[in-house]
């Protein structure tokens, strides 16, 4: 009996020390912003954790954070770039300013159980090949980076070509990568602006399909922004949306470059941060393994559960950077692992991470996609990561998206890598239709010609539609597409509806005579695949000008877009357009703006307007492989010295 009531005695006691620590303990829900020391801006992705604890948290994309911490405890905030630094919680607000850094940090990386150090890069630099980075650039130490030439959509007579037929592109890497360029104080070059892909990036309000077709077709027309005379037709697609915790289980294999060309925080290092977001996001039912390739290939992890995420981040930080890139050995291997490990009504995928400088094996244009063609055939898609500046091969990038049955994206910083591989997960990494394909038809009786905007690499044969066996554009859940016309009325003078000398050896055949009185403009016709089917299911619908002026605020909006691809292309086809037209356009569709994405792209476009000059004269420099243009400037320096002597 005495045992017991002592026992309860010392319970008592223990109880009411733990009370009394409890009461003096202040806990507080910390509230703040982490900023860039230079500029004020927030920075997204920043680990902010609770020294000594699992708590810990990211930064939105505000550069803002949530915690919950007792008094006196310390937070730590970390981000790639910029100096580590704590901090004592003394109230709920606490606001950090990150300066940067000269050298690549370790990153203390979020872990639902603690925290995980990031291998530095500098011990990598005995592994580089010697001279690699200088033979990124060319003889005249030019930006070596490789873009396929874009010939850009006439306009077509509706009497001669009344379809229009084409695959859908979901990729946005052209907006990242123009980003990086005007980010910098560049023009980007005229190839690099893939116009549907600016368009593209942004999400728009268009209704989920409601039947049993993952995608539904919406369209709009209003005036044209930099032609007056002209309408503007608008086609959006919308791909059914799906809750990350209903998504099927992914079987993921990381394919990594680890070449010499990617040595560097901003190619490697940036993989490794952008990677770990993905990470972070994993179920238990998810499973990764990850490939290296430099100078041959090899399996780094074998296909590993996404419970054991400390496992997955370990085999990711250990990565450093050398060698040469047999990138077609890698994809081998890649597709190998992800086929052992497949999982039927799965997400099986290859998530390939490269500058797209191959130099070892299968590496031209050709040869890759013919390996892509034959190992896309196993049901495994491919999503490709771009990453590096100055040496970036976009159009090995297209080529491998295109013929894979999957994606391309650009990660020019943290913020990118949290877009595509956390806010966009689903969309991302998760096919609900593939070999999507539109055709419009065109009514002779209303349109007198067309033209589309952008999708160059897109185009196909009319005869293509109804082809299954032709390879097409995937969306993801909750994926949209937007795609323009620019539309000549009938009965529009335009000059851009020329008319051609009869022919001397035939008799010019005249234009077939209208004979329907329909006030349809057009209709539209889709074809797509389940993600694991092999026939196509066809869907219509068809478009009436009303001709009333009032858009919604999304059509603005990305008629404002297209029309900036434009004029950064420098388009024979870009009318009246101005930047001012641009940022006033953009300005009045900022409703759907959640993220602020929209209004990165007013900065964007302000940016180049008032670089404009500056710009344009770079732009002439970089494009000049010859050297005409700047021997052209050395003459006129010099007559202007010999004319003052």
């Amino acid at each position: 009996m005495k045992t017991n009531r002592l026992r309860a005695t010392m319970f008592g006691l223990l109880v009411a020390i733990i009370s009394l620590g409890n009461v003096n303990a202040e806990t507080f829900i910390v509230k703040g912003k982490v900023t860039d020391a230079a500029d004020g801006s927030g920075i997204i992705g920043c680990t902010v954790q609770v020294k000594g604890t699992t708590r810990s948290t990211i930064t939105n994309v505000d550069g803002e954070y949530t915690i919950r911490a007792d008094k006196g405890e310390k937070l730590v905030f970390s981000y790639i770039g910029y100096e580590k630094q704590e901090a004592e919680v003394k109230s709920e607000r606490l606001n950090i300013r990150l300066k940067t850094s000269s050298q690549v940090l370790e990153e203390c990386v979020v872990v639902g159980y603690g925290t995980q150090k990031m291998v530095s890069l500098c011990g990598a630099v005995g592994h580089a090949t010697p001279g690699i980075m200088a033979s990124r650039m060319d003889a005249d130490g030019m930006n070596a980076e490789e873009y396929k030439e874009i010939a850009e959509n006439n306009f077509k007579t509706v009497s001669e070509s009344p379809l229009s037929t084409f695959s859908i592109d979901v990729d946005a890497a052209s907006y990242s990568n123009m980003r990086r360029y005007i980010n910098k104080g560049e023009l980007p070059p005229a190839d690099a602006i893939r116009t549907e892909e600016l368009i593209n990036y942004f999400s728009y309000d268009y209704p989920q399909p409601t039947g049993n077709d993952p995608v539904k077709i919406t369209t709009e027309v209003g005036a044209c922004p930099w032609n007056v005379k002209h309408r503007l037709v608008r086609i959006g697609l919308k791909a059914k949306e799906i809750p990350t915790d209903k998504l099927p289980v992914s079987n993921l294999v990381f394919l990594i470059d680890v070449s010499g060309s990617m040595y560097g925080p901003q190619r490697l290092g940036l993989v490794q941060s952008s990677l770990k977001l993905l990470v972070n996001n994993l179920r238990d039912e998810d499973r990764v393994a990850i490939v290296v390739y430099s100078g041959s290939a090899g399996e780094k992890l074998p296909s590993t559960s996404g419970s054991d995420k400390q496992k997955i981040r370990e085999a990711i930080d250990e990565l450093t950077a050398g060698g040469s890139t047999a990138g077609g050995a890698g994809i081998k291997l890649a597709y190998k692992i992800a086929k052992q490990n497949f999982v039927k009504g799965g997400n099986n995928r290859i998530i390939l991470c490269t500058d797209g400088d191959f130099n070892v094996g299968v590496s031209s244009d050709e040869g890759l996609e013919k390996l892509i063609e034959q190992e896309r055939k196993s049901g495994v898609f491919l999503t490709v990561l771009g990453y590096g500046m100055g040496n970036y091969k976009d159009s090995k990038m297209q080529v491998l998206a295109e013929k894979g049955n999957g994606n391309h994206a650009y990660i020019d910083n943290l913020q990118e890598a949290n877009r595509v591989l956390v806010n966009e997960f689903g969309a991302t990494m998760h096919t609900v239709a593939k070999d999507v394909k539109l055709q419009i038809e065109f009514n002779p009786s209303q349109v007198q010609a067309y033209r589309l905007i952008g999708y160059e690499s897109r185009l196909l044969k009319d005869e293509d539609f109804n082809n299954d066996a032709k390879d097409a554009g995937e969306m993801g859940a909750g994926h949209t597409v937007t795609a323009f016309y620019e539309v000549v009325p009938a009965g529009i003078k335009s000059d851009f509806t020329g008319k051609v000398d009869d022919l001397k050896y035939q008799k010019t055949k005249p234009a077939p005579a209208v004979t329907n009185n329909s006030k349809e403009l057009l209709t539209v016709k889709l074809r797509y695949k389940a993600p694991d089917g092999n026939t196509s299911k066809k869907i219509e619908q068809p478009l009436i000008d009303d001709k009333k002026e009032k858009v919604s605020s999304d059509f603005r909006f990305a008629s404002a877009v297209a029309m900036f691809g434009q004029l950064l292309r420098d388009s024979d086809f870009k009318g009246d357009a101005t930047y001012d037209k641009v940022i006033s356009l953009a300005k009045t569709s900022l409703d759907n703006d959640e993220k602020g994405y929209r209004r990165e792209f007013i900065r964007l476009a302000e940016t180049a307007e008032e670089r404009g000059w500056k710009l344009l004269f770079h732009h002439s420099r970089i494009t000049d492989s010859a050297i005409y243009k700047r021997e052209f400037i050395r003459l006129a320096e010099t007559t202007e010295a010999l004319a003052k002597d």
